[in-house]
């Protein structure tokens, strides 16, 4: 089984990628960065990821998870310097899950203002 989960976002359409692919009982989430409706939402690492797992929660509770069911979180940084402010707030969500994680050094993403994006996948009857 193979399904599907977007927001609308512009960007899906544009690029051809969905916000999450289910397969079978194994959840993919795409890179997630701050964006909102008014642009980048918070101005440093943690106000950042705090909203990006905001955001992801949604995306969980839409396609039937939630953080529970976390097994991989991925997080890139345009600031290595700066992992202990994201992974404080990852701690604060994942503290007791503890799924493995990645953290990423990247050059910037294409708007400046971005400093996070997180990328998760979460499989049922994982805990």
């Amino acid at each position: 089984m193979r399904k599907t989960f977007g927001t609308g976002s512009v960007w899906e359409q544009a690029l051809g990628y969905s916000r999450a692919v289910q397969v079978d009982n194994t959840l993919y989430i795409s890179a997630t960065a701050a964006s909102g409706e008014d642009g980048i939402v918070g101005d440093d690492f943690y106000a950042q990821t705090q909203y990006i797992l905001q955001k992801l929660g949604k995306v969980l509770a839409d396609a039937g998870f939630g953080f529970e069911d976390v097994v991989q979180s991925k997080l890139y940084l345009t600031d290595i310097s700066r992992w202990e402010d994201a992974g404080r707030a990852h701690g604060e969500v994942f503290g007791d899950i503890r799924p493995t994680l990645s953290l990423v050094h990247v050059l910037p993403f294409l708007d400046p203002k971005m400093l996070v994006e997180i990328e998760l996948v979460a499989q049922k009857g994982a805990n």
